[in-house]
């Protein structure tokens, strides 16, 4: 008997993903951000092909079972990267991308599973000539975005995948074998991505970036955090280094927050509760009980937090988010606030 299974990772640039200098060129509408890809991807083609994303990693695998034992087993899919598009004097330039090889490893074959891993990536063909931390000091190519991926896949079909390394920079999406929105990586660091991501530093010579991954955030969470990035007022952006406090619990307080990079992690008296990661939309409860912070939250990473009022959300909607936040009470979702 023959099992399939894959998983694919989406890699996207945020608004929020570039500092500094580079931004230029977004700020001048001479390039553009991408907006977040859909919770549901069965084929990553089109989000390519129409610019939408920057590269996609499609792990996909095999293995013949004969007798409940692996009699063969072998990869398929591979990696697919977008061209880099500017608009300069009303011209409309397209540049196209390095691929880099992908790279799969040898299958690791047990009793009863398959794992296999796999790398893609390359870079954008755009020229992005900066200062770079070590020789050769000076780099015209762009920086290399990758992701690494693992499946394994059992005797009785049963699969499952994740990301086990990736670049510091885009914004990587994890996607299951039914195409579902299964897990993100929860930190970018530009600075280090623009300076490091190059030559021996990079998974094809053998110098991958390990990822701290967290869940996905609530479909509710996804239409709040729009509805505040694109509303009327733009919210004000609040940078935390690791260590640092956004609220403290028992704390008075009437704002909400949108994750926007970063891992935040949730304490209740003292004991830690949670991680969360982008997209969480954040401070609710203490707008509906009696306007104090009921958790600590806290930065595992460096973060970026947008800070806005409850103004344009129902109380409908703040009392659906706080049930998803309620780990006090242990019940599921990313922390209580």
């Amino acid at each position: 008997m023959r099992y399939e299974s894959s998983v694919l990772s989406v890699s996207w640039l945020p608004s929020e993903a570039v500092t500094g200098v580079p931004r230029l060129p977004f700020d001048l509408h001479l390039t553009h951000y991408d907006d977040p890809p859909p919770d549901v991807v069965d084929d990553p083609a089109p989000l390519i092909e129409s610019n939408q994303v920057r590269f996609a990693n499609h792990l996909r695998a095999w293995v013949e079972i004969d007798d409940r034992e692996i009699v063969d087993c072998g990869y398929s899919g591979g990696g697919h990267i977008a061209v880099t598009t500017a608009q300069v004097t009303g011209l409309r330039l397209a540049f196209a991308p390095i691929p880099y090889p992908d790279l799969q490893r040898r299958p690791s074959v047990h009793q009863d599973t398959v794992t296999f891993v796999q790398t893609t990536g390359g870079r954008s063909g755009i020229p992005a000539p900066r200062h770079v931390w070590g020789k050769p000091f000076i780099q015209i190519a762009a920086p290399v975005i990758w992701t690494t991926l693992e499946l394994t896949i059992d005797v009785q079909g049963r699969a499952r995948g994740s990301v086990i390394g990736a670049s510091r920079v885009p914004r990587h999406w994890v996607y299951d074998s039914g195409g579902r929105l299964a897990s993100k990586v929860g930190a970018m660091d530009f600075t280090r991505w623009y300076h490091e991501s190059f030559g021996a530093r990079t998974p094809w010579a053998s110098a991958d970036e390990a990822v701290l991954v967290t869940a996905v955030e609530s479909d509710l969470e996804r239409r709040l955090s729009t509805r505040i990035m694109r509303g009327g007022r733009p919210p004000l952006m609040r940078r935390l280094n690791p260590g640092e406090t956004l609220v403290e619990q028992g704390q008075r307080g009437d704002e909400l927050f949108v994750l926007l990079d970063g891992v935040l992690r949730v304490e209740v008296s003292g004991d830690v509760v949670a991680q969360i990661g982008p997209g969480a939309v954040l401070g609710e409860r203490a707008l509906l009980e009696a306007g104090r912070r009921t958790s600590t939250l806290r930065a595992d990473t460096p973060c970026l937090v947008a800070v806005t009022t409850a103004d344009g959300l129902n109380a409908q909607e703040l009392t659906e988010l706080s049930r998803w936040h309620h780990r006090e009470d242990a019940t599921p979702g990313p922390g209580g606030f």
